[in-house]
């Protein structure tokens, strides 16, 4: 899966957390200003890309997230992996429990979610600043 510029993954933020929307709604709902032309050629691309599709109600479409929000993670996860830590998934493990210096607790139930197999948690949604 290519991966998504800015502009590309704030539209997909907006249609998984929001669902089925039109232009309008999502360049209202943008997390910065964007002019109807921009917010087009990325709708565009996302399409040609297969990341969303689009339905014809009437005059107007609508736009919804194709590809799940747990897919492009993964996928973006293993680009990372790839390109910064050599292919190891351990290494970025490593990376990320060195550079977020995890307490105690926190290390033990990193370990208790290993051990479980147990889904990770949701990450919270961002705030709006």
């Amino acid at each position: 899966m290519p991966p998504f510029t800015p502009g590309e993954l704030a539209v997909m933020h907006l249609l998984w957390e929001h669902g089925e929307m039109k232009p309008a709604e999502i360049q209202r709902r943008f997390p910065w200003e964007i002019k109807n032309p921009a917010l087009r050629s990325h709708l565009t691309i996302l399409l040609g890309k297969g990341h969303v599709t689009r339905r014809r109600v009437g005059k107007a479409f609508f736009y919804e997230a194709a590809t799940p929000r747990q897919n492009a993670f993964r996928s973006t996860l293993r680009e990372l992996v790839d390109n910064y830590c050599g292919g190891s998934m351990r290494s970025l493990l490593l990376n990320l429990i060195q550079a977020e210096k995890l307490s105690g607790p926190e290390l033990l139930e990193i370990e208790r979610l290993a051990k479980s197999g147990a889904p990770a948690p949701r990450a919270p949604k961002r705030r709006k600043s």
